[in-house]
């Protein structure tokens, strides 16, 4: 087999590629590009066995995070709290609620050892229209729209982990080290909104995980 000197500087400068993200300690986890500080990290709830909790670890897992045992020298993700709320966006004539929007709301808090902790509050939107007369079948609907939201806030989590890549390197979890990669107003889709507040504590005032 023959190899052209264009075919043969090519593999060159993928082999060289390689080498310089290798040597550089540039791994991507997943479909996030995860640093390595958070590559470890233990998971708290304020319900271990709930639903959201085990999509969530899930979540971290599918990005080759591992999850271990808390511990003071372990970066830790607390998941506070996880509701849902609706309102009635438009009437039947009959005046009962014709669209509604159902709106996932996600409280969790980072704590990165050294360095600080910081709270999130991740909320997903989805409308859709309720029928009194398939009252049944929108039931099933809902669930399976709220599992869905409960993925895509799970999802919203691992992305917020990537972020924390500025803060990491600054040594602090203020606000102005990771500014530029915090997108408080994110559509995910046409389908649905999320939206990301995020608050920080220094390590002085850092507490106990809950």
């Amino acid at each position: 087999m023959r190899f052209t000197c264009s075919s043969i500087l090519k593999l060159s400068l993928i082999f060289l590629s390689a080498t310089l993200l290798s040597a550089c300690g540039f791994h991507l986890r997943g479909d996030y590009d995860i640093p390595d500080e958070l590559s470890k990290l233990s998971v708290t709830s304020y319900d271990q066995y709930s639903s959201f909790t085990r999509i969530v670890n899930r979540q971290l897992r599918m990005n080759e995070i591992e999850i271990v045992q808390p511990a003071d020298n372990v970066p830790n993700i607390h998941l506070i709290k996880e509701g849902t709320s609706t309102r009635t966006l438009s009437l039947y004539q009959t005046t009962r609620a014709a669209e509604k929007e159902l709106t996932l709301l996600v409280s969790y808090r980072v704590t990165i050892p050294q360095i600080g902790t910081k709270t999130f509050s991740t909320s997903v939107t989805r409308s859709y229209l309720d029928n009194p007369l398939t009252a049944l079948a929108k039931s099933v609907e809902r669930d399976m729209m709220e599992d869905e939201m409960r993925k895509l806030a799970a999802t919203q989590i691992v992305r917020q982990m990537a972020r924390l890549k500025a803060s990491i390197q600054a040594g602090t979890m203020d606000e102005k080290a990771d500014s530029k990669e915090s997108d408080k107003a994110q559509k995910a889709s046409e389908t649905y909104q999320i939206d990301t507040i995020e608050t920080h504590l220094e390590p002085s005032a850092q507490t106990k995980t809950e």
